[in-house]
């Protein structure tokens, strides 16, 4: 089948000749405009979709996707029974009993005021994923070890272990600011227990601010009794949290209520939604100008093609196929930059960690800081439908800067034209 001749003067309309040389450097910028900005979408947004991926795997590898509280003072005094009654419904998964409270480590080479999570070792790991986050110790080492007088077993994250300067095996004397009241005043409680565990989430806000103890050894340290702060819930599929939330909420009644995830860490999530959207925008926009130097570069050569083109409706050539030639010209212009644009970033996004830090080493400095960002590495995640979409919409904006272009050389009159000439 013959190629059609719309597309064969649009091929050659790409190639400049001499005194056209200008042209074909605005025809490589905009190709490179269209480039840069297909590129950079792909892996702005990459990056942002791991951010939110990491991040909600940490988040949910250290609480779990559902809390059950209890107005008022005093806790929960039923768990067990309100546990077995959890398990029953639909979606539930398991649940696990918790302690929650605020307190001060103490070591001898530095003090850090942590929260500290009283956890049954048996099913906290049913709910969270902290057992696989220990790097030393175990969750099971939480229990009272020791042989005469029996020392309470404490777990620690890595960046917490770090600020107090301690190791496993070390001792570490826990302070709670709830005191016990004496004729002399009020005495905080405190207890030494020993380290059985290191932990890293891979969240620095988690790693140097979470301990665990043992539900047993909380309800005795706080002198909370048979009782317990409330009750984590793991559910089959995260995004239905809130709906099984809702579910518990409903059934349990006053004085239990509910909260998911997302609820947990709305603030966090929002944000990382808003910046996302905003990114696109923003990036967005160079695709946009760069589509437009398209307009600006098939305008040009209408005007260089004047002659050429009063010839060819001299001969016949309908409008429609001169308004095909430049469509076809500024389409060639656009998917090239578009592909180029698509497989750079695709590429560039997969091995963005290796990039960081071959850029890092090469301007001597951390490009992306932990102690901002709560992670520790470099997160990239490509979205195909993000890729598509970003192609899709290149594309509809490239096709539209050739209308006006294709439009103009269509309605040009061949008479007046040629008496130029």
């Amino acid at each position: 089948m013959p190629m059609p001749y719309e597309l064969i003067i649009g091929l050659r309309y790409l190639k400049a000749k001499r005194k056209q040389f200008f042209i074909s450097i605005i025809t490589i910028i905009s190709i490179g405009g269209v480039f840069l900005g297909v590129m950079a979408l792909i892996i702005v947004l990459s990056v942002m979709n791991g951010f939110e991926t990491d991040i909600k795997e940490k988040v949910l590898g250290t609480h779990s996707h559902i809390i059950v509280l209890k107005h008022g003072e005093g806790g929960i005094s039923d768990y067990s029974a309100l546990i077995e009654r959890m398990k029953g419904y639909k979606r539930v998964v398991s649940a696990s009993p918790f302690i929650y409270n605020q307190v001060m480590l103490t070591s001898k080479a530095n003090v850090s005021g942590v929260v500290v999570r009283g956890i049954d070792p048996d099913s906290a790991a049913e709910v969270t994923n902290i057992g696989r986050s220990i790097m030393e110790g175990s969750l099971n080492n939480l229990r009272a070890q020791g042989g005469g007088e029996p020392i309470a077993g404490i777990i620690i994250g890595k960046e917490l272990a770090r600020h107090l300067g301690a190791f496993l095996n070390d001792s570490i004397t826990v302070i709670s600011p709830m005191g016990t009241i004496t004729p002399m005043g009020m005495f905080p409680r405190m207890k030494q227990f020993k380290v059985v565990g290191i932990f890293n989430v891979g969240m620095i806000e988690y790693d140097s601010s979470l301990a665990y103890i043992s539900l047993e050894e909380a309800q005795r340290f706080f002198e909370m009794g048979d009782t317990v702060t409330g009750i984590e819930i793991k559910v089959d599929d995260v995004d239905k949290a809130k709906e099984v939330a809702g579910i518990i909420q409903g059934d349990l009644g006053f004085p239990y209520w509910t909260r998911d995830w997302m609820e947990m860490n709305k603030t966090l999530f929002r944000a990382l939604k808003v910046e996302k959207v905003i990114m696109f925008i923003i990036l967005f926009l160079i695709v946009f100008v760069a589509a437009f130097n398209i307009v600006g570069t098939l305008i040009m050569g209408v005007m260089e093609k004047n002659k050429d083109i009063a010839i060819l409706k001299s001969m016949g050539t309908p409008a429609r196929s001169i308004m095909k030639i430049f469509i076809i010209q500024g389409l060639i212009i656009g998917t090239i930059g578009t592909i180029l644009g698509a497989i750079s970033g695709l590429l560039a996004a997969i091995n963005m960690e290796t990039i960081s830090e071959v850029v890092e080493k090469i301007l001597g400095l951390e490009v992306f800081p932990r102690e901002i960002y709560y992670l520790d590495r470099f997160p990239s995640e490509v979205n195909p439908n993000h890729v598509v979409i970003i192609v899709i919409v290149a594309l509809m904006l490239c096709f539209l800067a050739t209308l006006y272009p294709s439009w103009k050389a269509s309605k040009l009159d061949p008479v007046e034209a040629l008496s130029y000439e």
